[in-house]
This record gives structure tokens, C-alpha cells and sequence, in this order.
């Protein structure tokens, strides 16, 4: 049995706007600068002393293990196939609850598809977020081209807000953060852990659900970061190597 994961890395989507590239493998596992597009946010969770992580996987979902097996350098890794076990993607929230019993109590989430090189996932960030009484911490980018409008904001007093006022700047979801297991239950999610019917769920309507209760923190990660969500994206990358 594997110790309880301190991470997830979200790697179960089908990528239909990176296609054709994703026609034949999936999009964490495309190339940027010299690596698996993955394999950054992996070495990333291993620099910073996380070593148990899960994966959740589901288009092509095979080629990932195959890809990175169940140890990858300092990581031990396990699975969450949705694919296999329902033939489809069950959304982030579906996928988290799915995975939730394989999780341990405060974790970190990222996406697989997103490239943020510099991004430190700490044990200092655990500590103070397990210690706040909040269910879940989130980081926030400055707006890309794709997404002006953002999506969150910040307040005074560090709490994410779900509809920031016209005078109020708005930020994008990295997709890193920090939950506490609580989070994925009543009132915000009435899925049993390991959602063993496959219900697909999105994320963003139970973070505005806990937003407005102030049970959501966050703060502004100004570091490199893209969403490689189009080939123009990630040729960009790669052209910057």
C-alpha cells in the first residue's frame, strides 16, 4: 500500500484543442523543452520534499504509467484510472472525490497541463494553510491573453473572492492549490469519497460555494506560467528554449 498522497497531478483530460497532437498522446505527456509536460510539475513536487503523488488519468490514460511506472525518481506514484474504470474523465471534482480516499488529509492539486517551471510547492505552505482553518488555498496569475477577464480575486485580508467588483483586479486559476479533504463533502459536494458511480463534477462551482463563506484563501503567483492549452502555446514554449 502506498503512504497517502500528499499531491494529485491532474492528467485525465482530452485535450480536443491540442489536437492532433493529442490524437495519439496525451496532452501531460507532450514535449516542452526536452521533458513530458508533466514531468516539470513532478520534479517540482520532489524538489520540495513531496514524495507520494497521485495521478489521474483517462484519454490515452495508459501511456502515463507506462510512461512514468510507479517510481519516478524520488516519487512514488499511483493511479486513479478513470478511463478504465468508467470511459471517460470525471471532471477535476469527480476526479478528485474518485481519488480522495488515496489522498491524505491536506494535498496539494495541479494540472498536468499547465507549465509553471518555477512554481515551489513547500512544506511551509502546508504548515500555514493547515493551520488556517481554511479548506482550500489557491494560487493566482496575472490574466493571460485567453483569459482577460480572470477568474478570482484577492482581498485585503487574503480571502479569494468569486466575483471581484469592477474596482477590484481580477486573477486567473494556476490550478495549484491546497485542499483539505473537508472541502469534497456536504454542503459543497454530495459525492461519497471514491465516487464509486463516476459522477463527473466541475471544480469551480464548489470554490465559489466556499469563497462565499470564507473558507478560501489565496494569493498571486507572478512567476513563469502557461496553460499549454493550443499547439500555438506550446510551440511558443519550445521555441523559447
Amino acid at each position: 500500500m502506498n503512504a497517502p498522497a500528499q499531491a494529485m497531478v491532474l492528467a485525465a483530460g482530452r485535450g480536443e484543442r491540442m489536437r492532433p497532437l493529442t490524437d495519439h498522446t496525451p496532452k501531460p505527456l507532450l514535449p516542452v523543452q526536452g521533458k513530458p509536460l508533466m514531468q516539470w510539475t513532478l520534479e517540482a513536487l520532489a524538489r520540495g520534499g513531496f514524495h507520494d503523488v497521485l495521478l489521474n488519468t483517462a484519454w490515452l490514460g495508459e501511456q502515463i504509467p507506462a510512461h512514468f511506472g510507479d517510481r519516478f525518481g524520488t516519487l512514488t506514484l499511483s493511479y486513479s484510472h478513470e478511463g478504465q474504470d468508467f470511459g471517460d474523465a470525471l471532471e477535476t471534482a469527480g476526479g478528485v472525490v474518485r481519488a480522495l480516499p488515496g489522498l491524505a488529509d491536506v494535498f496539494w492539486v495541479a494540472a498536468g497541463d499547465v507549465f509553471a517551471p518555477q512554481f515551489e510547492f513547500t512544506q511551509q505552505a502546508v504548515d500555514r494553510f493547515a493551520s488556517s482553518g481554511r479548506l482550500a488555498h489557491l494560487w493566482l496569475v496575472p490574466n493571460p491573453a485567453h483569459n482577460p477577464k480572470g477568474d478570482f480575486g484577492i482581498s485585503a485580508e487574503g480571502l479569494a473572492v468569486s466575483r471581484p467588483g469592477d474596482s477590484q483586479p481580477s486573477y486567473t486559476f494556476s490550478t495549484v492549490a491546497l485542499y483539505r479533504a473537508a472541502f469534497f463533502a456536504a454542503p459543497r459536494c454530495d459525492i461519497a469519497p471514491g465516487n464509486a458511480g463516476g459522477i463527473k463534477a466541475a471544480l469551480a462551482p464548489m470554490l465559489r460555494a466556499a469563497m462565499a463563506q470564507g473558507l478560501v484563501s489565496a494569493e498571486l503567483y507572478e512567476g513563469p506560467w502557461t496553460d499549454v492549452g493550443t499547439p500555438e502555446r506550446l510551440a511558443a514554449l519550445n521555441a523559447s528554449n
